[in-house]
This record gives structure tokens, C-alpha cells and sequence, in this order.
């Protein structure tokens, strides 16, 4: 074993390779395991409610947002003139529609100018039928704001209620969202890198990450994909 170890050091060092100092992080338990709540604002939360402020001005009319308000509050204002909470179960006092976006149970069609559904479709297994129910609840024009995990720990809150099925990247959100609403009305952005993902996994807030650190976008570490798509009828 202390021959492989060293084999691996020289054959590093011949290459000119640096030698990694894992200090803290090497560590078989993240330093959350709550995604970092306990530590300040999560990660993806951070790409999740920057994505919101950019597309603030889509969260007007009548808004449907998942679990609670809290988004179409902060970023609808007065422009928000009728709010729904979608939720799949009454046990939530803060829905007003209980729901199924699977099967399209009590979801009302063509009702909403702008859906925001952040972190949902991952707990969905049939997640090609939510998007076509969430295509039907749009009014023609009406505006899905909608956040994907990538680079994700998996949620154990969720799985132990409902599921937590599904990671994304930018290809798997332009087909299936681009199917349902055409490639044309829709953009996907990605967001997070190295660091911002290993960051994540350990359960790091962004508090303890620089704002260059968390701008900075590699396409090959997705921590957070947005999408903002439009219901244009008769354009796929």
C-alpha cells in the first residue's frame, strides 16, 4: 500500500502536478447536511433568488408558487394581483390549491400568468407530465420561472415524503421543457463551478463563499439551472 502511495506521489510530481492540501475538507461527513440552512443562505438558494430578481418583472398578474408565498411576495410586490400556493398535500396550511402537478389533479388550465417552481420537478417521477401541467396552467403569454438542481446531495426530507427522484443538466432542461413549450420560448442558464459545488456538498452557505467565487460559471459543474419558458400556443 505505502508503495502505491508513493508511486502515485513521484508519477504527480513528474508531471508537474501540485499535491492537494485537503485541510478541513477531507471528511466523510459534510459540514451540513441540511443543504447549509443552519449556516446562512444555501448556494443554490443564492443562483435561485438572483435568477428571481433578474426575471422580476414576469411575477405579476395572477402568480402560482409551490409550498408557499414567500417568492411572489418578495419579488411580485403590488404587481401581484392574485396568489396561489400549490401544495400535493392539505396537511400544509399555507396552500390554497392541494394538487398534483403529475396527473394534473385539481390544477386549474390557462389560470396563471406566471408559475414559480423552484426545486420541484426533481420530486416528481412522472416529471414530463408536470411540465405538460404546467404548461396548461399558464394563460397564453403566462411565464414559468423555474430552478433545477444539478451537482445536488439528495434530500432526505423528500424522499421521505414524496420522492426525490430526479438531477438535471442544461441539455435534459432544453428537451424537456423545449417539448412541451417549443425551443424557441424558452432560456436556460446554468450556474455554480468547482468550487461552488464541492462548497455545496459539504453543506457551506454562501456566506463563506466570496461573490466572485459564486458568480464565476462553469458549465461543467452545474450546482443550479434556471429557465424562464412562455406559454406561445401553436409554436412548438
Amino acid at each position: 500500500m505505502e508503495s502505491c502511495s508513493l508511486g502515485r506521489l513521484i508519477l504527480r510530481r513528474w508531471r508537474g502536478l501540485p499535491s492537494p492540501r485537503w485541510g478541513t475538507i477531507r471528511r466523510l461527513a459534510p459540514f451540513s447536511g441540511i443543504f447549509g440552512f443552519d449556516r446562512g443562505q444555501c448556494i443554490d438558494r443564492y443562483y435561485i433568488e438572483d435568477f428571481l430578481k433578474k426575471h422580476e418583472m414576469d411575477i405579476r398578474g395572477a402568480v402560482l408558487e409551490i409550498g408557499d408565498p414567500g417568492y411572489t411576495s418578495t419579488f411580485g410586490g403590488d404587481r401581484v394581483t392574485h396568489s396561489e400556493v400549490l401544495h400535493v398535500s392539505s396537511d400544509n396550511p399555507r396552500a390554497t390549491i392541494v394538487g398534483d402537478l403529475a396527473t394534473g389533479k385539481g390544477i386549474p388550465e390557462a389560470a396563471f400568468d406566471c408559475m414559480i417552481i423552484t426545486q420541484t420537478y426533481q420530486m416528481i417521477y412522472d416529471v414530463e407530465s408536470a411540465i405538460s401541467w404546467t404548461y396548461s396552467a399558464l394563460k397564453p403569454s403566462g411565464i414559468l420561472l423555474a430552478t433545477l438542481p444539478g451537482i445536488s446531495q439528495i434530500s432526505r426530507y423528500d424522499v421521505d415524503r414524496w420522492g426525490d427522484y430526479w438531477r438535471f443538466t442544461d441539455a435534459s432542461a432544453r428537451r424537456l421543457f423545449g417539448d412541451v413549450f417549443g425551443a424557441r420560448n424558452i432560456t436556460v442558464e446554468t450556474h455554480g463551478n468547482v468550487l461552488t459545488a464541492i462548497a455545496f456538498l459539504h453543506g457551506l452557505s454562501a456566506e463563506e463563499l466570496r461573490e466572485e467565487e459564486l458568480t464565476y460559471s462553469d458549465p461543467d459543474y452545474q450546482v443550479t439551472i434556471t429557465l424562464r419558458a412562455v406559454k406561445v400556443e401553436g409554436t412548438k
